[in-house]
């Protein structure tokens, strides 16, 4: 790698992530006129949204006729614990059903009912069958039948390229800066505007379903390094089920569809437990407490030798279980030889989702800075303190269409834009910083963070803990100043690693301080030394950085409040809660 060398890439509208939400922002940017690049860190076929397993929502009411768009932002309202933002949720629940057609439309291969309208399943704590489906494999689905009318559209992706940072001049953005981790070349990309789409960061924790260096919090260090907030890092979606063996896949994702496909959960006594944390919803339960429910047998010693839970399947037939949920059936038999349609599964607990983000407009997901957009998992406000199956897919493809139409207008209104050679020299220097001999390997300052965030900052936590983690992150930080980055021509894998870290060390404290300053219980954010909800405490955290100190810090966000007439949406469907029927047996 030349240091000092870099290429020119420009475009209207650069977009920095390509998954769901970065090629659907994509299309709307090429539809609207305009030029648009796309920038992934990992294969463009491989993002991480292909773990999207279980659905997509939408409230058709194609087998229960009385859901609605109200029915759904209800559940998704409520079952956030009243801090997500009502606007944002509502936008959700009232143009889904447009968007899943939309990619059906498309090619989506989503099942379908005799009559030819979508098939749709339960998930957990949705009052109605509203969850649109390919097997178990939707989010596969959906992304190969973006990236064919991305093709389709003959709009450039440029995967394998790491950003390390977004140009900023004036509170302006005016592109990023990445370099290839396959050939070391450094590239400025100028743009009128751009679209951080790169998902959240809860590969920081020891069990994860991420896999390997994905979802590190890159757009959340990208994000705060150019001036924008953070809100609810605090909330953090642990997963009720994910693998425990093999150890070097430990946390991976056993999608929610088997619960909604009728899954039942034992403790190593043979007692179906839900019965006592959820009686009516059982398995179908919200995730923050089916994962807690879970937790609790495990730390109470009713789990397994291998600390987990048994998720049982083996009372439907094979021929049901291959129908709908091949890929995990597939998944136990290639990584333990189990077959779940004779035995159960072993499960526990796993991060999955970074429900706090970027805060964004909910409208336009435009950010603080001009010219910055966010969406997908990076931007937080729509799934408060407990995200619902089913909901990300749809905000991917709701809210990325609406970043791309956004990032569009606000590149057509613009006479010029502005460029900082000062700037860019700057970025291009920190990079170059990072390359040099040390005594510190990354790998193992990865695994010692992973390992802090699970055993201080994990599904349940207290002061002492936080505050004892928060120090351990920052003995971490000063660490990576002596790390040891080797490059050459054909290798930057140790230049990737140590942004990543660098990214993941930010995203950590933006969390561990969160957690602090919510002096409750709710949701997915349980504290043991405040182990109640208090609804006092009506508030987003604020998380920002401190230009004075170079810190971050934290602060209260008074929640948005709702319109009469979506007070009025929670009363009337309150009402009704019959859940029978619900549990699939």
């Amino acid at each position: 790698m030349n240091l000092n060398n870099y290429q020119t890439n420009i475009s209207n509208v650069l977009i920095i992530g390509c998954g769901g939400a970065g090629l659907r922002a994509a299309i709307s940017v090429k539809q609207a006129g305009l030029n648009v690049h796309i920038l992934g860190k990992r294969p463009k076929s491989d993002a991480h949204t292909v773990l999207a397993a279980g659905g997509i929502n939408a409230a058709f009411g194609n087998l229960d006729s009385d859901d609605s768009w109200e029915e759904h932002f209800n559940d998704t309202y409520k079952e956030g614990y009243g801090i997500g933002n009502p606007l944002k949720i509502e936008i959700m629940a009232k143009e889904s059903p447009q968007l899943v057609e939309e990619i059906e439309s498309w090619g989506a291969n989503l099942a379908k009912l005799k009559n030819g309208k979508l098939d749709q399943r339960f998930f957990g704590a949705h009052k109605y069958r509203r969850t649109c489906y390919s097997g178990d494999f939707t989010g596969l689905t959906i992304l190969r039948t973006l990236l064919k009318k991305v093709e389709t559209l003959n709009i450039p992706i440029y995967d394998s390229e790491y950003v390390t940072e977004l140009l900023i001049k004036d509170d302006t953005c005016f592109g990023a800066l990445s370099f290839n981790t396959a050939s070391s070349i450094k590239t400025i990309h100028l743009a009128d505007s751009v679209i951080l789409c790169t998902g959240g960061h809860t590969r920081i924790w020891k069990k994860s379903s991420s896999r390997k260096n994905e979802n590190t919090g890159d757009g959340f260090y990208l994000a705060l390094e150019a001036g924008c907030k953070l809100i609810d890092m605090e909330m953090v979606q642990f997963h009720p089920s994910g693998m425990v063996l093999p150890e070097e896949i430990a946390g991976t994702l056993v999608t929610e569809a088997v619960r909604g496909e009728g899954g039942k959960l034992f403790n190593n006594k043979g007692e179906r437990f839900m019965e006592k944390y959820d009686r009516e919803r059982m398995e179908l339960s919200t995730r923050d407490k089916v994962a807690m429910a879970n937790y609790t047998e495990i730390s109470e010693g009713r789990g397994t030798s291998n600390g987990a839970v048994y998720l049982d399947i083996s009372h439907k037939s094979r021929d049901f279980i291959l129908d709908k949920l091949p890929t995990i059936y597939r998944q136990f038999l290639d990584a333990q030889m189990i077959d779940i349609s004779i035995s159960p599964m072993e499960v526990a607990p796993t991060a999955h989702y970074s429900m706090g983000g970027i805060l964004v407009d909910p409208e336009d997901l435009s950010t603080s800075i001009k010219g910055l957009f966010a969406a997908g998992e990076v931007a937080g406000g729509l799934h408060g303190a407990n995200r619902l199956g089913g909901n990300s897919l749809a905000e991917i493809l709701i809210f990325g269409k609406r970043a791309g139409i956004a990032s569009a207008e606000y590149s057509k209104k613009i006479n010029c834009q502005l460029r900082s050679k000062a700037v860019i020299e700057n970025a291009n220097k920190k990079i170059n910083n990072f390359i040099k001999k040390g005594n510190e390997l990354i790998t193992p300052l990865q695994n010692d963070l992973r390992q802090i965030m699970w055993k201080y900052c994990g599904v349940v936590r207290n002061k002492e803990l936080l505050k004892e983690g928060y120090q351990k992150i920052k003995s971490l930080k000063h660490k990576l100043n002596d790390v040891d980055v080797r490059i050459n021509e054909n290798n930057c894998q140790d230049l990737a690693l140590v942004f990543d870290l660098k990214a993941s060390l930010l995203s950590a404290e933006a969390t561990i301080i969160s957690a602090l300053e919510r002096e409750e219980s709710r949701g997915a954010h349980q504290r043991s030394d405040f182990p109640e909800i208090n609804n006092n405490l009506k508030f987003n955290c604020l998380v920002e950085k401190d230009n004075k100190n170079n810190n971050l810090k934290v602060s209260k966000l008074p929640l948005k409040k709702l319109r009469t007439d979506l007070i009025n949406i929670i009363s009337i469907t309150k009402k009704d809660n019959n859940l029978k029927g619900k549990l699939l047996e």
